[in-house]
């Protein structure tokens, strides 16, 4: 069966493949825009890119509960041992694992990291998962930046991008970032949640077709797309 996506809502999502459901960046309970509760999703993986409240915020109790391997920066995984979680998986900037599902590999993202009680939380990411379908680039929180043709070399069959400016890339910028990655598909996230971060993606998918070769994806939460 295909991989199969589904967006949460932010920058959260469930990827289905390989027989494997992983969880990126699960922000449910307190999002006001998640279609699901944490007590509702499955996970054998659960990706951490940063330390933010709305990147992490249910990723200890969906551990405890499914005792899914979290995958993060040495430091995030140390914070979450700390509180119980008993599998992770430390990686960093520029390295890769191969797991059950497929390769992930970390990638730089310019943002910062600080988790809820203030303590470090290492440096952001990006992730990169190669998929038996082809590689998924997950941007998560980041603003624009020239590696990120270095990352579209690797070939992207799908790229999920932030356009709600203020925290991370807005529009203009994200366009930008699909021109430098050449995806075969792009969807825009991490927009909508709150009024700071309000965006029209279907005015960005507009444009993303009239300036560039890849097809715009508008998901609405808890919509999927298959590879």
């Amino acid at each position: 069966m295909a991989s199969e996506l589904t967006w949460l809502g932010h920058g959260s999502w469930s990827i289905a493949s390989g027989g494997q459901q992983i969880l990126l960046d699960p922000f449910l309970d307190d999002s006001p825009v998640a279609p699901v509760k944490a007590d509702q999703v499955a996970a054998d993986f659960i990706l951490i890119s940063h330390g933010h409240f709305d990147h992490v915020a249910d990723a200890q109790k969906i551990a405890l509960r499914t005792g899914a391997t979290l995958v993060a920066n040495f430091e995030i995984c140390e914070w979450f041992t700390a509180k119980g979680v008993e599998k992770t998986h430390a990686m960093n900037i520029g390295g890769g694992h191969l797991f059950p599902f497929g390769r992930v590999k970390m990638t730089i993202a310019h943002h910062t990291s600080m988790l809820p009680d203030g303590a470090n939380g290492g440096q952001p990411a990006g992730f990169l998962i190669s998929l038996p379908e082809g590689n998924v680039y997950f941007a998560c929180d980041t603003g624009l930046f020239y590696d990120m043709k270095l990352i579209g070399a690797a070939g992207i069959a799908l790229a999920s991008l932030p356009i709600g400016d203020n925290f991370t890339m807005g529009p203009d910028d994200a366009l930008e970032a699909v021109k430098l990655l050449n995806p075969q598909r792009v969807v825009p996230v991490h927009c909508g949640t709150w009024p700071v971060i309000a965006q029209d993606p279907e005015r960005w998918a507009q444009r993303v077709r009239a300036e560039t070769s890849a097809e715009p994806v508008v998901l609405r939460p808890g919509e999927k797309i298959r590879l």
